[in-house]
């Protein structure tokens, strides 16, 4: 039974998830009437341009004056769809200071102008919330930011990004190349036209800055997020994972440092064993590993964007949001007292896989194994082809920090016998 109050909703953006939220407001309607206590009415629709078909939402809905439509002052609710960060955070702390609360997908935004937006949203005593800004459907900002809100979160490993796991899994499973790879992701409609956002670990990027910012309560921005993409990744690498008994992934990793002072926040392909959970995620799927000290290891796992999936997220945080309206109350805010130190890649303790092509002749070995040696970094294995004059040197190294392992790499590439170092990828997850 709802209370006979409406609460009225706004709804910026009517794409793919835009269009599935309005879908289901309808659809559902009644469903989440029981659910809130309150009947919930879509009042207002922004769309960029009026005049094509869009089943289900009715024409006097549309606009295409979202800042008109946020100004109204009697929203209780407003949902942002849109993306990008203008005209997106104007219109978000418009509705904030009309006292409207905010629902976002907006993972850029809140990445790059999280804090400002915390603040005004408490400065207005209303809610921000953003379940569908990282990895879709999944249920993973709100356990947490509540769930796990009294254990102490160690470490977020993560495959946040569908594009780029699909094109990494086709060229692990079929054996293509990078490009190939992207021409079906494409195809299939998992790559955008332009897939920098993707490929370049962006997208990852910007989740990365998010999850850690909540599982380490300290404000962490895309600045501070070392980044690295997939587009170098090629078959050569896929087999050498194979031969290791991994394969490779591009991961946010997010980690707590070891003297507790400190975090960490990283997006790059590495190599992960095939015994660990996170191998197993194909296709576009995404996937994110939790390990806190009371509740150890938690897996979230389910498709990571789309329209309906993503839908379902917004939804969520629609219902959770209204019922804070109805009774007068916020869910959490920023949290950010531990101020902890955001350390630089370099500080990060990393597993080195490193090809090398190099000349056929004694002492070879020996002159690499030195430049290891003299940086204090441990050697695990060495794999060595020859033929013709030719060789290729693979090594594996033990942890070290992530500085002393790109010292060697500069060396190797300036001795005579190292032709190329022909790639060369972090392992993960031992």
């Amino acid at each position: 039974m709802g209370t006979g109050r409406k609460l009225k909703v706004a709804l910026l953006g009517c794409g793919s998830v835009g269009s599935e939220v309005a879908r289901i407001m309808t659809t559902h309607a009644d469903d989440l009437t029981a659910r809130i206590g309150a009947e919930v009415e879509l009042v207002g629709v922004a769309v960029r341009r009026k005049g094509r078909a869009r089943p289900g939402i009715p024409e006097e809905l549309l606009t295409t004056d979202a800042m008109a439509l946020v100004k109204r002052g009697d929203l209780d609710i407003v949902i942002e769809v849109i993306g990008g960060v203008e005209p997106a955070r104007s219109l978000i702390t418009t509705a904030f200071e009309h006292g409207a609360s905010v629902v976002t997908a907006n993972k850029a935004l809140l990445a790059e102008d999280g804090p400002s937006l915390y603040a005004a949203a408490a400065q207005h005593g209303v809610d921000l919330y953003y379940e569908a800004a990282v990895a879709g459907a999944i249920p993973l900002i709100r356990p947490l930011r509540e769930s796990l809100a009294g254990d102490r979160v160690n470490r977020v490993l993560g495959i946040v990004n569908g594009t780029t796991n699909f094109i990494l899994d086709k060229m692990d499973t079929s054996g293509a190349g990078y490009a190939e790879a992207l021409d079906e992701a494409t195809a299939l409609g998992y790559a955008e036209a332009d897939p920098t956002a993707d490929v370049e670990g962006f997208d990852a990027a910007a989740k990365a800055a998010i999850l850690a910012g909540i599982a380490f309560h300290t404000r962490v921005s895309l600045d501070d997020v070392h980044r690295e993409g997939i587009t170098e990744v090629t078959a050569a690498d896929m087999a050498s994972a194979q031969r290791m008994g991994c394969t490779v992934k591009l991961l946010a990793i997010c980690e707590r440092g070891a003297d507790g002072r400190t975090v960490t926040a990283r997006v790059h392909p590495a190599m992960i064993p095939l015994s660990h959970p996170l191998a197993s995620v194909r296709g576009a799927y995404n996937a994110v590993f939790v390990e806190a000290s009371a509740a150890g290891q938690l897996m979230f796992y389910g498709p990571g964007a789309g329209g309906a999936p993503t839908a379902s997220a917004v939804l969520g945080d629609l219902v959770a949001v209204a019922r804070h309206k109805l009774g007068e109350s916020n869910g959490p805010g920023e949290s950010a007292y531990a101020r902890l130190q955001v350390a630089p890649m370099g500080d990060v303790v990393t597993r080195y896989h490193i090809s090398l092509d190099v000349a056929d002749k004694p002492g070879v070995l020996a002159h690499v194994a030195t430049i290891f040696a003299e940086h204090d970094v441990s050697i695990d294995t060495v794999r060595q082809q020859g033929k013709d004059g030719e060789a290729s040197l693979v090594v594996v190294t033990h942890r070290a920090p992530d500085s002393a392992l790109q010292a060697v790499v500069g060396k190797l590439r300036e001795l005579d016998t190292v032709r190329d170092v022909a790639s060369i990828m972090r392992v993960e997850g031992e």
